[in-house]
C-alpha cells in the first residue's frame, strides 16, 4: 500500500499541480486565517493550506485531527458552487474528515468565534 495514499486519499497528479498554484495567491481571508493556523499556533496542531485530498483541494487541512477548514467567499453563494461544495463535503466526511466551513465575513467581522470553534474541535482530539 502506498504510505502517502491515506494522507492524500489517492489524489491524482494534476491536483497536486493545482494545489501548489493556489498556495501563492492567497485570498485576504485565507491570509488572515493562515497567519493564525501556521506553525502549530492552534493547540500544537499542524495545518497545511491548499492540500490535495482525492479530487479536491482543501483550503486548510490538519491530518492529525482529520479536520478541513473551508473559507467561503461570495462565489460560494452561487447555486452551482453550493452543489460542488456539498459534494466535496460529503466526500470528505465519508472518509472520516470533519469539515468546518466559515464565511469570509465571519473572519473579518470577528475572528474570535471562528478560532473558538476551531479550538473547541481540536480540544476533543
Amino acid at each position: 500500500m502506498n504510505p502517502i495514499a491515506p494522507f492524500f486519499h489517492n489524489a491524482p497528479s494534476g491536483i497536486f499541480i493545482n494545489s501548489k498554484a493556489l498556495r501563492k495567491p492567497l485570498t485576504p481571508a485565507e491570509k488572515v486565517l493562515w497567519q493564525l493556523l501556521r506553525n502549530r499556533k492552534v493547540k500544537g496542531f499542524k495545518f497545511r493550506r491548499q492540500h490535495p485530498i482525492a479530487h479536491y483541494i482543501a483550503d486548510f487541512y490538519c491530518h492529525e485531527a482529520l479536520l478541513v477548514i473551508e473559507l467561503d467567499g461570495a462565489i460560494h453563494e452561487r447555486k452551482d458552487v453550493k452543489i460542488k461544495d456539498k459534494l466535496k463535503q460529503d466526500y470528505l466526511e465519508s472518509t472520516g474528515i470533519t469539515v468546518l466551513r466559515f464565511k469570509n465575513e465571519e473572519l473579518f467581522e470577528d475572528i474570535n468565534p471562528v478560532l473558538q470553534k476551531i479550538q473547541a474541535y481540536l480540544q476533543r482530539k
